[in-house]
């Protein structure tokens, strides 16, 4: 359910989007495009786009440097999140999230059960906090990227959804670090 205030000022973001991959190249990578397609059309500012292969130290390499980026606010992937030998998404944001975000995957999953069914269970979408920076795993699918944003990120990365929202929270997200010297 989105309820949007619109007494209360959008706050655009600055969204990465990471596509794990063997195979897709820039122009075939339709679930990254969709997914920066529609960054873009909420009114966010698309802060980088990557492809990286099925290899968790170069995942976690790229995400690691976008979390050290005071550019980028919140970084999305799509792909690798699977059970497969090859998929190792999950894996690769375990090395770099600080505080994991449960309610992502189990909210996506049960979205993606009233579409797809009982092969939802196959995915191992997750999200987290690293260093005040929101990391969100989809599958690779279009599908699963059109699900996860239109359903779930859409709203939660605006400013004006209420209860409450992520974006509401970012200038908390660094508390329990240490103050930077820049």
């Amino acid at each position: 359910m989105s309820r949007l205030d619109h007494t209360r000022p959008f706050l655009a973001v600055r969204i990465a989007v990471l596509t794990v991959s063997d195979t897709r190249v820039p122009e075939t990578d339709t679930s990254g495009t969709i997914l920066a397609e529609r960054i873009v059309a909420a009114g966010h500012h698309l802060a980088d786009r990557a492809i990286v292969p099925d290899d968790v130290d170069r995942i976690a390499a790229r995400l690691a440097a976008w979390v050290a980026d005071p550019a980028v606010d919140v970084v999305i992937s799509t792909g690798g999140t699977g059970v497969t030998g090859r998929d190792v998404t999950p894996e690769a944001f375990a090395r770099v999230v600080e505080k994991p975000i449960e309610g992502f995957g189990e909210l996506f999953r049960m979205l993606s059960y009233q579409k797809i069914g009982t092969s939802t269970i196959q995915s191992r979408a997750t999200a987290g906090v690293a260093n005040g920076t929101y990391l969100f795993a989809l599958p690779g699918s279009s599908g699963a990227v059109k699900d996860g944003w239109d359903d779930i990120l859409v709203w939660q990365l605006d400013s004006r959804h209420r209860p409450c929202n992520f974006v509401e929270l970012m200038p908390r997200l660094r508390e329990h670090l240490p103050p930077s010297h820049d």
